[in-house]
């Protein structure tokens, strides 16, 4: 059964920073599109980063532009979301989703998710 798995999060104070894990058991993330989304309590869900599954190219939120940085670890199977400089509105339920898609930050294109984790960030 194809499943994400998110980790990493956790109560950092302003302007620290997080690495989340994506890690995926029943299917291999090469050949996905990776996206990293976030919901805040009271908001909509927002895309945050996403990472092409061909080229490795990377999309970003203009909220998160020069702080956070997607990857792949193809060896392990996992895709990483580093978060430097972190804000208190950062602060979400983080979600990865793997899709057959171009880079992008439109949910409805992804097909598989995974359970999130939460991300505080509070002095």
């Amino acid at each position: 059964q194809e499943q994400l798995v998110e980790s990493g999060g956790g109560l950092v104070q302003p302007g620290g920073s997080l690495r989340l894990s994506c890690a995926a058991s029943g299917f291999r993330l090469d050949y996905y599109t990776i996206g990293w989304f976030r919901q805040a309590p009271g908001k909509e869900r927002e895309g945050v980063s996403s990472i092409s599954s061909n080229d490795g190219v990377a999309v970003y939120a203009d909220s998160v532009k020069g702080r956070f940085t997607i990857s792949r670890d193809k060896a392990k199977n996992s895709v990483y979301l580093q978060m430097n400089d972190l804000k208190p509105e950062d602060t979400a339920v983080y979600y990865c989703a793997a899709g057959i898609t171009i880079a992008t930050l439109e949910s409805r294109v992804y097909d598989y998710w995974g359970q999130g984790t939460q991300v505080t960030v509070s002095s």
